[in-house]
């Protein structure tokens, strides 16, 4: 099988039986995406989702919240992973969007970047969701699929992996296909045990291939 031929059978699987395609997390416009998406990391969207209704209605504006304390922002979002760098980051993006961008959540990887505690793949997150971009968010969901299945070879970081996907991945599927591979890897084809015995797209994987036939 090629590596096209492989792309095309998973896409078209996931494309005829996926069920879902979009975010977990809960959210209301873009401001409350990138505050989602920055508690999220490291940290399950069921966890994001338990503090976010609470913080968004504290700080429902990004002028609301560049004018909160860390120490404010703490108290919402304790329970989450890294609490406090969150807070802190949390406070200076919302500082950056009014100073920069007139409170509003830029439409730019480049724009999005500059703001603290936003990197690339939360960057690429939000232009998919929000804009649907053709951006490839590449969490440890997908390095982790994206490797086993075979849509990459020996990809050494996230960022090569992003350029090959999206490299074969139709632009149009690039924001479906994003959370295709994420909750896969979410919920089957998982880190320690991956339930191969439910998998779709068994036959398409090179991992599932070498250790079964």
């Amino acid at each position: 099988m090629t590596t096209k031929q492989r792309y095309e059978r998973v896409l078209g699987w996931f494309a005829a039986n996926a069920t879902s395609a979009e975010s977990e997390l809960v959210f209301a416009n873009p401001f409350q995406l990138l505050i989602a998406v920055m508690l999220s990391a490291q940290c399950t969207d069921k966890r994001v989702n338990q503090v976010t209704p609470a913080l968004f209605a504290a700080y429902p504006t990004a002028q609301d919240l560049a004018q909160a304390s860390k120490e404010d922002v703490l108290r919402y979002i304790h329970s989450v992973s890294y609490p406090n760098s969150k807070a802190e980051h949390l406070v200076g993006m919302a500082q950056r969007l009014v100073s920069e961008y007139g409170g509003e959540v830029p439409h730019s990887l480049e724009e999005l970047v500059t703001l603290p505690g936003v990197g690339r793949k939360t960057a690429n997150v939000i232009l998919a969701v929000i804009w649907s971009e053709p951006t490839m968010a590449v969490d440890t969901h997908i390095f982790r699929v994206s490797e086993r299945i075979g849509l990459t070879t020996n990809s050494k970081n996230v960022l090569l992996t992003e350029k090959t996907l999206t490299r074969y991945i139709p632009a149009e599927l690039i924001p479906k296909a994003h959370h295709w591979l994420l909750l896969h890897g979410r919920y089957v084809c998982q880190a320690r045990k991956p339930k191969c015995e439910m998998c779709g797209i068994k036959e398409y994987c090179r991992d599932y291939q070498k250790k079964h036939l």
